[in-house]
């Protein structure tokens, strides 16, 4: 049981991740990568006061990311090894600013739970804001270029692509998925569908992989806008963006007995405990109050409804999920009817 100081002190947690994403933010870790620094230093480099460069320091040094030594600071190991050792600094950078945008949503939680909004979101909030902002898009893009490498290692080492040349790969967004499927099936084209401003980094990111000829781009906004067709398969990986409506379009997409594959982290069916995912589906609910987790069994129902059949079920290797656990991913496959 928490005791009165336990229940103050929780209502301060989380100063831990807004210092730690400043510091992604500002490149902190890699400012003192090279070699340790007095805060006079850090200071003037980042554009902060001492007085308060120094509380922000001693901060991180409490929650285990910073070591100080006659006045000089450097990354603790456990920063070196999940932080400079794990992504970019601009892919840091980034899961920094979406983490800040994410605490402003629920900083004033007692009224966004009681908030009735107009509409619900056609559109993610993130989504808006790349297609509004080119420079956005590419940085996102690029961020998820190196996250997802591995998991579309996992994917093409997965799936089985024999007597498919035609491939749309929807929400697609830097092509990383697409050019592991053509390097590894040299008779495969994919369509990357995806908003506008998306497509431009994409295309830029494919062309400096020299796989331009065989990986082009449509641009739209697939949740409204119709899909192209005559398409062997269509694949959904890591999106998350099911309705029945959107499904019908991805079967019309598929020539008959065409196939689609929607790879996922799927929401489990049973009940809850895990701490980080409660805690998402909070901040899904406050952005959107319509949305429902996404489970199999739900998507499979959705599938069916929009006339798929010939189900398939199978898991690949866990990656890095939200929240820095790990992540069991599942490919769905089903058909249009052949004719």
């Amino acid at each position: 049981m928490a005791s009165t100081d336990e229940v103050l002190a929780l209502l301060d947690q989380p100063i831990d991740g807004a210092a730690v994403g400043a510091a992604l933010e500002l490149g902190l870790f890699w400012l003192l990568e090279p070699e340790p620094l007095h805060a006079t230093a850090i200071g003037k480099a980042l554009g902060i006061s001492e007085t308060r460069c120094i509380a922000w320091l001693r901060f991180l040094r409490s929650i285990g990311f910073l070591e100080e030594s006659q006045s000089l600071w450097r990354p603790s190991q456990t920063a070196r090894d999940s932080i400079l050792g794990g992504y970019s600094a601009a892919t840091w950078r980034l899961l920094a600013e979406e983490a800040r945008e994410r605490l402003e949503t629920i900083s004033d939680m007692a009224r966004a739970l009681r908030s009735v909004p107009d509409a619900a979101p056609t559109t993610a909030g993130y989504v808006e804001r790349m297609a509004a902002d080119l420079d956005r898009a590419r940085r996102f893009t690029r961020m998820l270029l190196e996250i997802h490498r591995g998991l579309a290692d996992e994917v093409a080492a997965a799936l089985e692509l024999t007597g498919v040349s035609r491939l749309m790969d929807l929400g697609g967004g830097s092509g990383v998925v697409a050019m592991a499927l053509v390097r590894r099936w040299p008779d495969l084209s994919v369509t990357v569908v995806d908003i506008a401003n998306v497509c431009v980094a994409g295309r830029e990111v494919v062309a400096e992989a020299g796989l331009g000829d065989r990986i082009d781009f449509h641009a739209a906004n697939f949740t409204q806008d119709p899909l192209p067709g005559g398409f062997d398969a269509v694949l959904e990986c890591d999106v998350a963006v099911y309705s029945e409506p959107l499904f019908g379009h991805v079967r019309d997409a598929l020539v008959p007995g065409g196939r689609f594959l929607v790879v996922d982290e799927f929401e489990p069916e049973e009940g809850v405990s895990d701490r980080a995912r409660l805690g998402w589906r909070v901040v899904r609910t406050l952005t959107d109050p319509s949305w429902t987790p996404k489970t199999v069994a739900r998507t499979r129902d959705l599938l069916v409804r929009a006339g798929f059949v010939d189900f398939a079920e199978s898991k690949l290797a866990e990656q890095p999920g939200v929240g820095g656990r790990r992540a069991g991913t599942t490919v769905l496959e089903c058909r249009v009817p052949s004719r």
